[in-house]
């Protein structure tokens, strides 16, 4: 393809993109494809001559999209927001047409500098401390890693290496083999299953600890974990506290945990990939209680912050602690080139672009434009909070942010049949989820073109389906107590009754 081709190329399909966007309300949100449906789409091998674009864009739509699952559908419901905006969409064509990566600040300066200044910009828009910034005279720093699974594990590594080393110092006579097969981790139960993952991949137990009536993990809680575990001998390393649950979007109580394992010399690794977008809005800076005592902090701007996957934004209050587990000795000079050293606070080699896509978001929407964003996702979930508490058939079960629980009156299973309804009928893409052993509706406000009216949507969605459960329901019972009457009729009709009885009969007693 040469420069004229990719030029009407790249104009298409941005057309493309944006007729997509502008007309994604008219899509159903799920496909209705069957599994292998591509097998007789896509031919088994690859052409062996080039073919035209022109012949390509016509494809996505035969093929792809009858396939696809519309994650920016304002019906999706589902999972969390996965951020898309039109300045991420150019960010991303930047990034990729730049085709720039790097390793150290002499393989790509505009790469690594301007992921320095992007996450210290990210840092004061949610008010951090300022030991995280890398501007900081500290030793805090913070990177962009590639997803909130990844910071997890970079969390937990780094806090097994200095729980080993402090052993070591400690108890000069044991090896790191010694220590590191007695090491232990703990985090919620309602915490991302990522979290278990990075316990795996870190070789490092991890304990799923109950949570109170409000799905928060408490400082009592982990204290007796701790104490029980210590005391048969095994090592705490590390803690992973939630900020915004994946079910309910719970807070871990921060400050509680925190001064735990600050007197424990615990790693305490907070993960806010959702949640953390709303500390941009000040009203919601409360959560960040007990931050001072916080090892690594996490957040996915590629969630709620407008900001095209994939971009996790990751910051250590001591990024020599990182650089201990991921440093090599060989990779170490003498007198670095450029500080901070970015490179070291991850386990790729090398990174992608990613910063750009965070200072085409950031400049374009600016703060306040953000602002507006979360706060508008709020209040849209506010706004279906109160259709849910007016409807005395259903009961609401949590709201937090843009997460909404709720259930029909009595047990699980007409809950079960209006998700399954709702998944049949393909209108809406909702998750379902059980708290304290109850099913509810996981109904979360996740693309940035939701409006009032897609609230609207989804509950007149939800309502009849109800409205049809509810009918035939009724059918059936007046069918049964139509065959009961008979029956009753019948025997009242064969039997012979009191002349007083007969008076105070009262069929309806029956019916």
């Amino acid at each position: 393809m040469d420069v004229e081709s990719f030029r009407e190329f790249g104009k298409a399909s941005v057309d493309y993109i944006a007729d997509y966007i502008e007309n994604i309300r008219k899509k159903k949100v799920l496909p209705s494809v069957e599994p292998g449906y591509l097998q007789n789409e896509i031919p088994e091998l690859a052409p062996i001559s080039g073919e035209p674009w022109q012949n390509i864009l016509p494809d996505v739509d035969r093929v792809i999209l009858p396939g696809l699952t519309h994650w920016h559908s304002p019906h999706f419901h589902a999972y969390f927001p996965t951020a898309n905006s039109f300045p991420g969409v150019v960010g991303e064509l930047f990034l990729s047409g730049l085709g720039s990566i790097s390793t150290d600040w002499q393989s790509n300066p505009a790469c690594v500098e301007l992921e320095v200044r992007m996450m210290d910009w990210l840092a004061k828009m949610l008010g951090l401390p300022e030991h995280f910034l890398n501007e900081s005279e500290g030793p805090g720093g913070g990177v962009i890693q590639n997803a909130a699974s990844e910071s997890t594990l970079v969390g937990l590594l780094s806090g097994k290496q200095r729980t080993v080393k402090h052993v070591l110092d400690k108890n000069p006579n044991l090896t790191p083999e010694d220590v590191k097969g007695k090491l232990i981790a703990y985090t919620s139960k309602e915490s991302n299953s990522s979290v278990e993952k990075a316990s795996l991949l870190a070789s490092v137990p991890m304990r799923l600890l109950p949570t109170d009536s409000d799905c928060r993990l408490r400082g009592n809680t982990l204290q007796e974990a701790i104490q029980k575990d210590k005391a048969e001998g095994l090592i705490p390393c590390c803690v992973v506290a939630s900020l915004g649950t994946t079910g309910t979007c719970a807070f871990d109580d921060l400050e509680e945990i925190g001064q735990i394992c600050q007197k424990e010399n615990i790693w305490l690794h907070v993960d806010a990939a959702y949640a953390g977008a709303a500390l941009v809005c000040p009203e919601y800076r409360y959560l960040l209680n007990g931050i001072d005592h916080v090892d690594s902090f996490n957040f996915n701007p590629h969630k709620w912050f407008l900001t095209n996957s994939d971009c996790s934004a990751m910051w250590f209050k001591n990024t020599k602690d990182a650089e201990a587990a991921f440093k090599l000795k060989a990779a170490i000079p003498s007198n670095p080139i450029f500080e901070p050293e970015l490179e070291h606070w991850q386990i790729p080699s090398s990174r992608r672009f990613r910063a750009l896509k965070l200072w085409f978001v950031m400049r374009i929407y600016g703060v306040q434009g953000i602002q507006k964003h979360i706060r508008h996702q709020v209040s849209l979930a506010k706004y279906l909070e109160d259709l849910v508490t007016a409807d005395k058939r259903f009961e609401l079960l949590i709201s937090s942010l843009g997460v909404v629980g709720f259930r029909l009156n009595g047990d699980d299973t007409a809950t079960q049949k209006l998700l399954d309804k709702i998944t049949e009928r393909k209108n809406l893409y909702i998750m379902p989820y059980y708290y304290q052993n109850k099913l509810m509706v996981r109904f979360v406000v996740c693309s940035r073109l939701t409006e009032k009216e897609d609230i609207d949507f989804a509950w007149k969605e939800i309502t009849a389906i109800v409205e049809t459960m509810f009918n035939k329901n009724s059918r059936k019972n007046t069918k049964k107590k139509k065959d009961i009457n008979a029956v009753i009729l019948t025997k009242v009709a064969a039997t012979t009754f009191p002349t007083d009885f007969n008076d105070k009969l009262n069929l309806g007693l029956f019916l």
